[in-house]
């Protein structure tokens, strides 16, 4: 027995058709995917009630006005700085901390200037802030 080779041809894999398909899947998974823009950080603004509340007695207020010039208990700072500030804060309340301290910005204050009078009431240690808001009807 003899076995002869048969001469075959060389067999050829086209890619071509392949490549088509995958690029078809591609633009439409690209396509049918919907693209979300989630937010990363979770807000829950601020409400105001209707309701007075009841006042300390022994309570502060800085007034902050719309050129960021800070009032303590309707007395005007020389300056509008921290330190000024901190040492009024201070000198008001005696070093004591337990004191409660209400913020109250016009509505045009600069962000910086309450978020400054909040820094130098935290520096002394008061930490029983309130910003006071007014309640449109």
């Amino acid at each position: 027995m003899k076995f002869r080779r048969k001469a075959s041809e060389e067999l050829e894999l086209n890619l071509t058709p392949l490549i088509d398909v995958v690029f078809l899947l591609l633009i439409f998974f690209m396509v049918s995917t919907t693209f979300q823009k989630e937010s990363e950080i979770s807000l829950q603004l601020p409400k105001s009630s209707d309701e007075p509340v009841e006042t300390d007695p022994e309570q502060y207020e800085i007034v902050v006005n719309a050129a960021g010039r800070y009032f303590i208990n309707d007395t005007e700072l020389v300056k509008a700085d921290i330190e000024t500030l901190r040492q009024a804060l201070f000198d008001l309340t005696n070093g004591q901390r337990d004191i409660p301290i209400t913020i109250r910005a016009d509505a045009q204050t600069p962000h910086q200037a309450v978020v400054t009078a909040m820094d130098a009431a935290a520096q002394l240690g008061l930490s029983r802030m309130s910003i006071a808001t007014s309640h449109s009807p």
